[in-house]
């Protein structure tokens, strides 16, 4: 089975990076049912390190405003929900239950600092590309971005169960008007190898 060309256009060629948001709520549900698609993208031992935080209220905005760099106040603040895409640094303790069938793998984690420190930020991460690739195909439009105070948001936010935040998501249903033109991509043979 393939995606069809149209599905291919709607979560990659033809997504966009959206600054400006129509005033079009995301329902509970939908964030319920986006969770539910995004947490069977694979990770390492199934081992689901991210943590995700969704920011719909005024005062979840007004909490995470301080730690946003100005270029990135306006968009977030007017986006029906925000999401800190974090990481549980202690994501091991969860696996007798997501990883059943080994029983042993906790300490691979519990014995390597390094290792579960490497483990829970890169699976995070990929755990946040699935967010946003889910999100596009409920029909969402998303805006993910770096420019935050990490510190800030994870004592804001964090300071009773030491997750870390990543980066940050806006979702909504995105307004064109804020649509830069599309930046240039690297072509294959600039970016991939063949071996």
């Amino acid at each position: 089975m393939t995606i069809e060309p149209a599905g291919l256009d709607l979560l990659f060629r033809e997504a966009r990076t959206h600054n400006k948001w129509r005033d079009q709520p995301i329902s509970d549900e939908t964030l319920h049912e986006l969770y539910n698609v995004v947490k069977f993208g694979p990770t390492s031992a199934n081992s689901s390190p991210a943590r995700f935080v969704f920011i719909r209220t005024k005062e979840g905005k007004e909490k995470l405003a301080p730690a946003l760099s100005s270029g990135n106040t306006e968009k977030t603040m007017t986006a029906p929900v925000t999401v800190i895409v974090a990481y549980d640094p202690k994501f091991y303790e969860k696996l007798p239950q997501l990883f059943p069938h080994n029983l042993d793998a906790i300490s691979w984690f519990t014995s390597n600092d390094s290792l579960a420190a490497t483990t829970a930020f890169r699976n995070g991460t990929l755990q946040g590309a699935y967010l946003m690739i889910a999100a596009r195909s409920l029909g969402l439009d998303t805006g993910a971005m770096s420019g935050f105070d990490n510190g800030k948001v994870d004592a804001a936010f964090f300071s009773g169960n030491g997750w870390r935040s990543n980066f940050l998501v806006n979702l909504g249903y995105g307004d064109p008007e804020g649509l830069f033109n599309r930046s240039p991509r690297l072509t294959f043979d600039e970016a991939c190898m063949l071996a």
